[in-house]
């Protein structure tokens, strides 16, 4: 544990300065940050394969088959064991350079996409494709080499089950999309006046507050892609991101982020500087984020106690709008180019079609080249919408330009069925008091229930474990489909659509 602790703290350090990057720091500094960034990322790398600690693991092996299996100490062995034997396997220096590159790779990035620059970063993300074909050659035990990232992301989550997790969704997600286009588009304009930046944040810290983030272990800054970041259990911050002419951006953001941090302070302090003080998967912690963003945030009961709040905070742009007429607004469904500030019913399309293409990329199917051109062919193809720019297509996300191409964005998706697995069993658990605590501005019932049953046991177990545990059942899309067939039914006739599919 105190050789654990050592390389936990250089990897936190390297978090104050991928914040302090994505935040504050001068984009004179981008070329010493990278080199920070390799230094620390290799000493870590250094000390976690060091033999000596193998030797320790093996010498623990007893004890592991000893220890009851959901005991702590058992997993944090396990997940050590895991992460040990797959890092061996990574040489020291392709680690640095890989740190490197993507640092150098991601300030690219940051001044590329305002300018809509694609043949600037399009040379470093042909590294970053040859770097993440890399890396998967050190794992050939895996079928296809997406499955190495997606495998350290969300454990036990394969490309192959993510495939019939995406058709059964497809096949409920289209139909549903061509329904709603048929009925008239939901009047939005009150979302699109001019809301002053100052009055949208103290609105959104408000609600954060309100859910539980806790601003004296945490703080919000602005950052071009808002993420949640932690640096220790008593230092968990988000980012946001503000248009003065679009209120919902930054408040969901606010709201999305919170949720992943929520997962974050509810830790339980025992795990502090462990191998677990972390949440299970990117999948699991996504399904937190989601579900206080869109389950709880664009819900008729929260915005029944928020909306008047809301009014007195900008009552010029909406004293004379009504709660419906809001409520339908942020809930509007329309094919969009962008993924972050899609609608709910579209977002998954938007999800399918990253996964597929770096599912290419790394089959050798596709050229970095042919990016923009494959892109735009399958938003017209999935959603009938065509970005004009690469600002608003290729180099919206920030993912293929800060790390490894492959492993996150299936997360998204599992996030979004497991968020509405979890929620539905909470419901079911606590009856009427969730909703009835959301209608008057409080989420003691459902934050305490999630803190129980998922925050607590941060990394503790493997996702599919712990889905079984907290709602007796393994994954499943059909509460995910139940809930937008329900929601969606109320603000457009969906009764053509059926909730789930003969294969759930």
């Amino acid at each position: 544990m105190q050789r654990l602790q050592e390389i936990d703290h250089l990897r936190r350090a390297v978090n104050v300065l991928i914040w302090d990057q994505n935040t504050y720091m001068p984009p004179g500094g981008a070329a010493a940050r990278s080199s920070h960034q390799a230094t620390l990322n290799r000493l870590a790398h250094a000390k976690f394969t060091d033999p000596a600690l193998g030797r320790l693991l093996d010498a623990l092996e007893p004890l592991r088959e000893a220890l009851p299996p959901d005991s702590d100490e058992a997993a944090i062995l396990f997940w050590v064991r895991r992460d040990y034997d797959r890092s061996r396997r990574v040489p020291e220096a392709f680690v640095a350079r890989a740190a490197a590159h993507f640092s150098q790779l991601f300030q690219a990035w940051t001044e590329a996409r305002p300018q809509d620059d694609w043949q600037a970063v399009r040379p470093l993300l042909e590294e970053s494709l040859r770097l993440s074909q890399e890396f998967a050659a050190f794992f050939p035990e895996h079928q296809e080499p997406l499955d190495v990232f997606i495998d350290h992301s969300d454990p036990g989550m394969t490309a192959a089950r993510m495939d019939e997790l995406f058709r059964e969704l497809r096949e409920v997600l289209r139909p549903m999309v061509q329904a709603i286009k048929a009925h008239p588009p939901v009047d939005d304009r009150c979302l699109h006046q001019h809301y002053p930046v100052e009055g949208q944040r103290a609105f959104g810290e408000m609600v954060a507050a309100c859910y539980g983030y806790d601003f004296q272990q945490g703080r919000q800054d602005l950052a071009p892609h808002p993420f949640m970041i932690k640096i220790a259990q008593g230092d968990v911050r988000i980012t946001t991101r503000y248009r003065e002419d679009d209120l919902a951006i930054g408040l969901f953001s606010t709201l999305h982020e919170t949720g992943h941090a929520l997962y974050e302070q509810n830790i339980h302090p025992r795990l502090a500087d462990t191998p677990l003080d972390h949440g299970a998967s990117a999948g699991v912690h996504e399904s937190q984020s989601r579900l206080w963003e869109n389950l709880v945030g664009r819900s008729r009961p929260f915005w029944e106690h928020f909306y008047p709040r809301l009014q007195e905070t900008f009552p010029d742009q909406l004293a004379q709008v009504s709660l419906e007429t809001f409520y339908r607004a942020i809930n509007k469904v329309q094919p969009s180019l962008i993924r972050t500030e899609a609608d709910e019913v579209t977002y998954n399309l938007h999800i399918m079609l990253r996964f597929d293409l770096e599912r290419a990329l790394l089959n050798q199917e596709l050229r970095v080249a042919d990016l923009p051109e494959a892109w735009r062919a399958r938003m017209a193809e999935d959603l009938g919408v065509v970005p004009s720019n690469h600002r608003d297509g290729v180099l919206q996300d920030i993912h293929w330009f800060s790390g490894f191409i492959g492993g996150s964005f299936q997360g998204y998706t599992l996030g979004n069925i497991m968020g509405a697995q979890f929620f539905q069993a909470a419901m079911a658990e606590q009856g009427p008091a969730i909703q009835e605590e959301m209608a008057q501005g409080r989420f003691d019932a459902l934050r305490t229930w999630l803190t129980e049953r998922i925050y607590q046991h941060g990394g503790k177990f493997l996702p599919d474990t712990l889905i079984e545990r907290v709602t007796g059942r393994p994954l499943s899309v059909q509460p995910y489909l139940e809930y937008l067939q329900r929601k969606y039914s109320e603000l457009y006739d969906l009764s053509t659509v059926q909730a789930g599919t003969p294969g759930d």
